[in-house]
């Protein structure tokens, strides 16, 4: 299996996509590989404007089976401009015979007001494009209370915007489960942060041992729950 990923910081913090990589893998047993076109703080129209070609290259030529498409989300971006380009990298997908997912992403900490409105313009996007929806938004919402109030385990990171460890891991399961149907092994409690304590975002870590973490397996148990437990996480196969 081979996925892209195309976004922007909510999808490069903590090595996201290589830990989706190794859950597929837990999961199914077969190889996943990715790959990732994310910028800070950048929106779909910039992907299509000045990295245009590099998005037409990965997607038409790279044989991917799906493509993670995640939209600027802190603040949302001008909603007639995200419908026209998912739309253009939508069609370039189906083109490539890949399936496009739309990644809903979650509310800022202090603004969870605004996760309704994010939940209806990427499930009326997907419903539209005909692409997949991973309700990454919708789960973390209904997990958040519960590690929180009974585990102290926060899906934020720091800065109330961006996801801790543990937070990627809750992206991570919907991901794995949005395109498998299932989910990774009970003992599958790694996950990666590659934050440095009193650090304001920037350096990283770049040791790759440094960034693995293990999540509590009271934790991994509640987001297993409530990953499961999400109507909207349908088991979708590749045509």
């Amino acid at each position: 299996m081979r996925i892209i990923f195309i976004g922007n910081s909510h999808t490069y913090m903590n090595d996201m996509p290589q830990l989706v990589s190794e859950m597929i893998e837990s999961a199914t047993g077969e190889k996943c590989e990715v790959v990732m076109l994310a910028y800070s703080a950048r929106s779909l129209k910039w992907h299509m404007g000045e990295e245009y070609f590099s998005e037409r290259f990965n997607i038409l030529h790279g044989k991917y089976d799906y493509c993670i498409i995640q939209e600027q989300a802190h603040p949302m971006t001008d909603e007639a401009d995200t419908i026209a380009y998912a739309a253009r990298i939508i069609e370039l997908c189906k083109k490539a015979n890949t399936v496009p997912v739309i990644f809903e992403t979650w509310a800022e900490k202090v603004k969870p007001e605004n996760q309704t409105e994010m939940n209806r313009r990427y499930q009326s996007l997907a419903k539209d494009q005909g692409a997949l929806l991973a309700p990454i938004g919708e789960v973390w919402s209904s997990a958040m209370k519960e590690l929180q109030d009974s585990l102290g385990a926060d899906l934020y990171y720091r800065d109330g915007e961006h996801a801790s460890a543990i937070g990627d891991f809750l992206v991570s399961m919907v991901l794995t489960k949005l395109i498998t149907g299932k989910l990774p092994s009970e003992d599958f409690l790694k996950a990666y942060d590659f934050t440095i304590p009193d650090q304001n975002w920037f350096p990283v870590k770049e040791d790759i041992d440094n960034e693995i973490v293990s999540i509590s397996k009271d934790v991994a148990t509640v987001i297993r729950k409530h990953v499961s437990a999400h109507a909207a996480l349908p088991f979708v196969t590749k045509n």
